[in-house]
């Protein structure tokens, strides 16, 4: 069975004495509770592995009872230490407090109980973190699955990662598009809208909510004004509340929109976003497109290759902790521009998708990058730059 790296470093930590609650975050059907079985299997610390996943919301006692079995049963073998996991702890109203409550008392007890949590919901997650349990977890980010690990995991090529994507569920139904299509709908977008978003946030217009996702996936690597977002949607809103849910979809994820990368911190806030997936199959669901027809037009085709280079810079933003941005000036432009420690690497990226413009270099002039190429045509080939690691190009 395939292993991601982060399996190793989870590992590393449950071998560490118990310091942090450990937490597994990131979006849906990347592979966390797979992940944490298979630590489990290769562990010799005796362990408790439990699902909040048909608990009633309001049954937070629930957490307590599942502790105190956990602690009974390392009385009862007498182990030095033990493990509990709580899988789909999101579920349970008020679960950072009950969680904070359990890990203070042993704590202050002495008592060698390790604790790992994990949800399928990567909000519910974040915001009982931030709420109670400051100081008490260290986080293993996991996010969408890269093109090495969809290769070596599942021998999908370089073509089919660009329209498919990321998600290991999926991956088996790629040479049945209506099945792919059903599954990565039903199975992924709609629990990650419905459940995720519209119950952890409070959103007063979820049917906006959900016309902006749609219309956001579908404009993947182009650049689109809030006010024609707001053209564009049935819903009545205003630009602030579609700002507001852009950025909860960006918390999820799923989908953002990238700043213009400018001089000053105001024109970089108040510029037009640029809509970029997290996972190109989400792009693929809603654009209406099929993978012959995407690939066998070169125009097409160029917007899919930008969507997985966004993508993957995204995806390892979080990890490396630098912004991805865009930037534009007139007729010139360039599509990505990662921004770190007050420094800057601007990549374009060709696929025959436009004409030649002169953004990388007015880029260089204006702004003095550290580093600066191009990708794909002419460049550094796709299939080599999705093989790279960001902390190495950032020297981290």
């Amino acid at each position: 069975m395939f292993k991601r790296s982060q399996t190793q470093g989870l590992l590393i930590r449950v071998s560490e004495p118990r310091d942090k609650i450990q937490v597994i975050s990131g979006p849906r059907q990347v592979g966390k509770s797979t992940m944490v079985k298979q630590v489990l299997q290769e562990i010799s610390v005796p362990h408790m592995l439990v699902s909040a996943d048909n608990v009633e919301k309001t049954n937070t006692a629930w957490i307590g009872e599942m502790w105190a079995t956990a602690r009974a049963r390392m009385k009862a073998s007498r182990a030095s230490e033990y493990l509990l996991v709580i899988d789909e702890v999101h579920k349970i109203n008020n679960w950072s407090e009950a969680v904070k409550k359990e890990w203070d008392e042993d704590t202050f007890n002495d008592v060698n109980i390790k604790v790992i949590i994990l949800g399928s919901s990567r909000l519910l997650l974040k915001d009982g973190l931030t709420e109670s349990l400051a100081g008490r977890y260290e986080l293993i980010r996991m996010p969408h699955w890269s093109y090495t690990e969809m290769h070596e995991a599942f021998g999908i090529d370089l073509n089919h990662y660009i329209y498919f994507g990321g998600y290991p569920g999926g991956a088996k139904y790629i040479n049945d598009e209506r099945r792919w299509r059903r599954y990565i709908k039903d199975s992924i977008v709609a629990p990650a809208i419905e459940r995720d978003v519209l119950q952890t946030k409070i959103i007063y217009k979820p049917a906006l909510m959900k016309q902006l996702f749609e219309l956001g996936c579908a404009y993947s690597s182009e650049e689109l004004s809030l006010n024609k977002m707001l053209g564009q949607l049935q819903d009545a809103g205003n630009i602030t509340t579609l700002a507001g849910y852009l950025t909860t979809l960006d918390e999820s994820r799923l989908l953002c929109g990238l700043h213009k990368y400018a001089a000053d911190e105001a024109r970089k806030y108040n510029s037009v976003p640029k809509l970029m997936v997290y996972n190109t199959a989400l792009f693929s669901v809603q654009s209406g497109t099929t993978f012959s027809k995407a690939f066998t037009t070169p125009k097409l085709w160029g917007r899919w290759v930008e969507s997985i280079i966004g993508s993957y810079l995204l995806n390892q933003a979080d990890e490396y902790d630098y912004k991805l941005m865009y930037w534009r000036e007139r007729n010139d432009e360039v599509d990505f521009i990662v921004e770190y420690n007050r420094q800057c690497i601007a990549i374009e990226v060709k696929s025959g998708k436009r004409t030649t413009n002169n953004g990388l270099a007015v880029f260089r002039e204006r702004f003095h990058p550290v580093q600066s190429f191009v990708v794909g045509s002419g460049g550094i080939p796709v299939e080599e730059f999705l093989t790279w690691d960001m902390g190495d190009l950032l020297e981290l």
